[in-house]
Parts: C-alpha cells; sequence; structure tokens
C-alpha cells in the first residue's frame, strides 16, 4: 500500500471560486487572495455586493446615488375613514352638542385640533388618541412615557419626523417607535432597511415626546453626520469614501427617505450614518455637526 502525506490530509477545495476575490466592479484589476480566509478584513460589501476597496466602492456607489437622488417622491396622503372630530365623539371625549359649537369657532387656517386646544376642550392626551383611533395604532399608555433607550438612529432625523424611540432591541430587531402627529411609513421603511429591525408606531402627546427624546441617547461608538449641500452624486460617493477609509469601513446601506439619502457606514472602529439633503428639509436642527469621535460606530 501506497501511503502519501496527500492521504492523510482532507481533501480541500482549492477551486478558483474560494480563493480568488472577485469585486463587484467588472473593470476592477485587483488580484487578492484572501476574501476566502478565516478572520479576513479585506474589502466592504453593500447588499449582495462585495467590492476590494474603498474606492472601487466609491466607483460603484455613485449609479444608485444618481437613480435615488433622481427619483421623483410620490407623497400618498394618509385620508382615514373617521374625522378627528368624529374619534373624538366616538371616544366620548366630546357630545355632539361641543363638536358642533367647536366646529362652528375654527377660525380661518386653523384645524379642528388646534381649535379644541385653544377652547380648551380636549387634552393633549385625548387627541392623541383620537389620531390613534384615526390610524388604527395604540396610544402611548400613561405609563409609557419616560423610557431610557440607546438607539443608533439620527436624532436628527426624528426631531423632523417626531418620532421617538421608546423601546429600540436591535438583538430582537423590534423597534417602537412613537409619533406625534402622524405615521410616517417612508420611515419606518428606511429604519428597517438601515437597521434590520421591524419597527412599529404608536401615538404619543407633543410632551411625551419631548420628554422622550431627553431620555433617548446615542450607542457606543456611533455618530451622524446630516449635509445641507451635498453636491453630485460624485461629491456624495468621495464623502462616502472619505468617511469609509477613517472608519475603516466594512459594510454599507444606502436608503431614500423622502427628501433625505440615509447612508450608513459601519467600520471596524465606529458607525456614521450621513444624512445627505435633497431639498425642502430645512426643519433639520443640525445640519452638519459630525458628532464626537468617541461617540461614533460602525456600518451595517
Amino acid at each position: 500500500m501506497n501511503v502519501t502525506l496527500k492521504s492523510l490530509l482532507p481533501p480541500l477545495d482549492f477551486g478558483w471560486n474560494h480563493t480568488r476575490a472577485r469585486c463587484s466592479v467588472s473593470t476592477c484589476h485587483n488580484k487578492l487572495l484572501t476574501r476566502a480566509v478565516p478572520q479576513s478584513r479585506v474589502g466592504m460589501r453593500m447588499g449582495a455586493n462585495w467590492y476590494c476597496s474603498v474606492d472601487c466602492f466609491v466607483a460603484a456607489v455613485q449609479v444608485p446615488l444618481t437613480s435615488l437622488s433622481a427619483a421623483r417622491i410620490v407623497e400618498m396622503p394618509h385620508n382615514p375613514r373617521l374625522s378627528l372630530g368624529l374619534a373624538m365623539l366616538s371616544k366620548g371625549y366630546l357630545t355632539k352638542d361641543q363638536l358642533r359649537f367647536a366646529t362652528e369657532r375654527v377660525r380661518t387656517g386653523e384645524s379642528l385640533e388646534t381649535a379644541l386646544v385653544r377652547l380648551d376642550m380636549a387634552s393633549a392626551k385625548q387627541l392623541a388618541a383620537a389620531r390613534a383611533a384615526q390610524w388604527g395604532y395604540p396610544v402611548l399608555g400613561h405609563d409609557g412615557g419616560g423610557l431610557l433607550v440607546q438607539a443608533d438612529l439620527p436624532k436628527a432625523f426624528l426631531t423632523e419626523f417626531l418620532a421617538a424611540p421608546l423601546h429600540y432591541a436591535p438583538a430582537a430587531r423590534k423597534l417602537l417607535l412613537g409619533f406625534v402627529h402622524q405615521v410616517d411609513h417612508s420611515l419606518l421603511q428606511a429604519i428597517e432597511q438601515i437597521t434590520g429591525c421591524r419597527a412599529e408606531p404608536c401615538f404619543m402627546t407633543p410632551a411625551e415626546f419631548e420628554d422622550q427624546m431627553e431620555r433617548v441617547t446615542a450607542v457606543p461608538d456611533y455618530g451622524e453626520l446630516a449635509i445641507e449641500e451635498p453636491g453630485t452624486p460624485a461629491q456624495m460617493a468621495r464623502t462616502l469614501g472619505g468617511i469609509g477609509v477613517e472608519i475603516s469601513v466594512r459594510e454599507a446601506r444606502l436608503v431614500r427617505c423622502k427628501s433625505w439619502l440615509w447612508s450608513r457606514l459601519t467600520g471596524k472602529r465606529r458607525t456614521v450614518d450621513i444624512l445627505f439633503a435633497l431639498g425642502n428639509a430645512e426643519s433639520l436642527n443640525s445640519r452638519e455637526s459630525f458628532l464626537r469621535q468617541d461617540t461614533v460606530g460602525t456600518l451595517a
């Protein structure tokens, strides 16, 4: 019997597909052989695509940046079958006479909700419950506020959409988000695409929102950057590339949320959310504020 060293070793597949790094940029000539090596830290990923370097990522990301920037956003208004007045009536917060009285005294350009508050005929909690009935979502309970929450979500984004995290469990992929006036489904979808967490909405009062936002803190190694004048898709790509180099980026995600392009870069050291303003976003409070280095994180 002939015994060789090869016969004593487990069979290994040294096929080309297992050793050559295939960059998603077709013109890339990099011949890295480390992609299949365990614990390899070479390259980065965006969706199903893998790039051997930040330069290749910058070249490739210009295509989705161009497409998303040029996309026409069509707002689908929410028209509840139940008006706010009828929702208040159905819950017993108003009588028919009170509703008629308030409706007759709505000033020009004033909403019924504002009139009810001005006439001291409804509390903020009652109005939140009425809005919840209109949308078919729950309302925050009386003991549901004041929760300490750590979140890797841009505070500037949450402030603009008047949405506050009430419970956030990334490991369980769950997020409870409280809205003040209306549920913004574009925000819920964007959060799910960026974080992988399913966001469930509820309603809360303006005071509860303000109180909760003071209790929301960033997770360790996380930061956000809002850019009011992002420039062309090529310039945006270079911005992402520069931040990617700084944090040793390993993964990128990109989504359009109304008039914003939201990109998350997850790196070896920290995670950074970059918000590119595409117009009509003047309500963001922090326009171009890069949070401190020790509060920034990694892309996912």
